[in-house]
């Protein structure tokens, strides 16, 4: 699975930078000749419709950023497509919301099409569907796409190539910032140090880089940041090399469904909780009861996915609430007993199941 950002596209004169989708659509020809079915994800279409449109700045609106999007798609996936059909190839289009991994009948319809496109020989290059997204740049600029990709097909090796080389132990501004070449378990990885890097044209800043390889890594794949100016930065991944920073995938797959409450779904509110309460579901993996909660916010119902912070604002965990935002509130802080006798016998004990949680680091929200 190959991501490339969309800054690492974009030309000076806010067009595509057609030679810069040739060397790397060049490279994934040599990795499918080398017998790996390459699948490329590829940002560009908003900063393609920039340069078409006119437009100086990246829009902040939804509907400019739609249209220009709209506008931009055909462009990008031309410039593929006479790349690829050079060396005997094709091009296939796939545009993905997050809707078609939410809906587990969208979710197996997108994965059966994909398998069968790499089975016809084609190189799928994926997309979010911005002109028709609900909401702004859902993917942080396709990161977080290409991961939910990566587990979709079972791959084994994830590449962010972008404008930065990698992970750096500070801001990368910082004469003394210095390249992280591997992280054996993502899980530990301290985020306070890592700054939003990345470029005004992206919206995949390295923190939101980290967060989908974290996706990654739990579905078993590897997973490597890149820069994607770097000359046959493909074959030095593909072969193993020092390039970047690697990041070591989980020696066993997350279960199916946890990966689909913690990354998949949309989360429609935060449910707020005492230290406590977050120590015990980091260390133990336990439900989340009322007495632990101090306050809710946002518009969720029953079955909804929610986040879970500390009192720092930390992500703890995210997980499908048995009860709406008013019900959560109205529940803060009181005994599971309390909860019942407020309630009555007929509701659920936990304010989310640990079944239904799924613990994260912490990130802030």
């Amino acid at each position: 699975m190959v991501k490339i950002g969309s800054s690492s596209l974009r030309g000076p004169d806010g067009r595509l930078d057609e030679a810069q989708v040739a060397r790397l659509a060049d490279q994934v020809v040599a990795a499918r000749a080398a017998g790996t079915r390459a699948v490329l994800v590829s940002s560009g279409a908003v900063a393609a419709g920039m340069g078409l449109l006119g437009l100086e700045q990246r829009p902040l609106d939804l509907p400019t950023l739609q249209a220009t999007a709209a506008v931009g798609q055909g462009e990008l996936i031309q410039a593929y497509q006479r790349i690829l059909t050079g060396h005997g190839l094709t091009a296939a289009q796939v545009l993905l919301s997050q809707d078609d991994f939410v809906h587990r009948g969208r979710y197996l319809n997108a994965r059966t099409a994909l398998q069968r496109l790499l089975d016809l020989g084609a190189v799928p290059i994926i997309n979010e569907n911005d002109a028709v997204a609900t909401d702004e740049l859902s993917y942080g600029d396709n990161d977080h796409l290409a991961a939910l990709v990566t587990s979709m097909l079972d791959a084994d090796l994830l590449a962010l190539l972008s404008d930065v080389a990698g992970l750096y132990d500070r801001d990368p501004h910082d004469p003394a910032a210095r390249l992280v070449p591997r992280v054996d378990d993502i899980e530990q990885l301290d985020l306070d140090g890592i700054g939003g890097v990345g470029s005004y044209v992206g919206s995949g800043g390295m923190r939101t880089k980290v967060g989908s390889a974290r996706v990654a890594v739990a579905s078993a794949a590897h997973t490597v940041i890149a820069d994607a100016r770097r000359p046959d930065v493909l074959r030095e991944v593909l072969d193993g090399e020092e390039v970047g920073t690697w990041f070591v995938a989980a020696a066993h797959r997350v279960e199916a469904r946890r990966l689909w409450i913690g990354y998949a779904l949309r989360v429609h509110g935060r449910i707020h909780v005492d230290a406590g309460a977050a120590a015990a579901l980091r260390s133990r993996g336990v439900s989340l009861l009322a007495v632990g909660v101090t306050r809710a916010d946002g518009r969720f119902g029953v079955g909804d996915a929610v986040e879970v912070l500390d009192p720092d604002g930390e992500v703890v965990a995210r997980g499908l609430s048995n009860y709406d935002v008013a019900d959560v509130v109205r529940l803060a802080g009181r005994s599971t007993a309390v909860a019942i006798e407020s309630l009555g016998t007929g509701y659920a004990r936990e304010v989310i199941h640990r079944d239904d949680l799924v613990v994260l680091s912490g990130s802030r929200s």
